[in-house]
């Protein structure tokens, strides 16, 4: 899960670029994608620095940062499908005039209004991030909480988890260390969430894996490997196709 931890610890110039910067890689933060420093990579016949490769992979994989971004939950998001419908509209260049005539929505005054509710939400937000910014000067008692994962499917109090409680339960269920076997799987939906965190690293990013080989690699954490796979798939952890026949770590 470093790739989460890697995402929401990133600044805003870094996910507006959508890549980070370490020692000797540069990292995708929407897809743990390391590009090597120091290395000349070859796409459609021209040859590219680290750097560049990077953004060239961004556009292939994600086609953009926005189109990443803008198809995350709302809950991760705040924005409204209203919003998000808007906002992507807004990104493909379409004037307001376009804009009210393809969703029939108003005026086109009323799609300017909307332009001023975000412009006024961008505003909250970065007076919202100052502020946040000031306190972690100042809360001595706040707690570290586990980072949501970008894919997870329903967001609610069970994500409420500090580091503490984390160390607690992986301690409880892995007693021989967390690349061991787990003791039981836990009756707690918190819990579940603290264990299955701790599987999926065990799983390649940007891997295809058959059902087969999904079942291999969860047998060696516990015996009942489909409720395994059934929570990760529910906890959006695990994407498949509907036949069952292809499985992914999802990013």
């Amino acid at each position: 899960m470093g790739n989460v931890d890697a995402f929401w610890d990133a600044e805003i110039y870094e996910l507006k670029q959508g890549y980070s910067e370490e020692k000797d890689h540069y990292v995708c933060l929407l897809c743990s994608e390391k590009i090597e420093k120091g290395m000349i990579y070859q796409d459609s016949g021209n040859l590219y620095e680290a750097e560049k490769f990077m953004k060239i992979h961004i556009e292939k994989n994600h086609h953009s940062v926005f189109d990443y971004l803008i198809q995350l939950d709302k809950k991760l998001t705040g924005l409204t499908e209203h919003q998000n419908h808007l906002l992507r509209l807004f990104y493909q260049g379409k004037s307001d005039a376009e804009i009210q005539k393809e969703t029939g929505i108003g005026s086109t005054s009323t799609i300017r209004n909307h332009r001023f509710v975000l412009k006024e939400k961008e505003r909250q937000a970065k007076l919202f991030l100052v502020m946040m910014e000031l306190l972690k000067e100042k809360d001595q008692h706040a707690p570290t909480f586990l980072p949501l994962h970008k894919t997870a499917k329903l967001v609610d109090d069970r994500y409420n988890i500090t580091e503490e409680e984390k160390e607690k339960s992986l301690l409880k269920y892995f007693p021989e260390g967390t690349d061991g076997p787990m003791k039981k799987f836990p009756l707690k939906e918190k819990q579940k969430l603290v264990v299955l965190r701790e599987i999926v690293k065990r799983f390649t990013p940007n891997k295809k894996y058959t059902e087969k080989e999904i079942n291999e690699v969860l047998t060696t954490v516990y015996h009942d490997y489909v409720v395994l796979r059934r929570y990760l798939i529910e906890y959006g952890f695990i994407d498949r196709k509907p036949d069952g026949s292809t499985y992914w770590l999802k990013v």
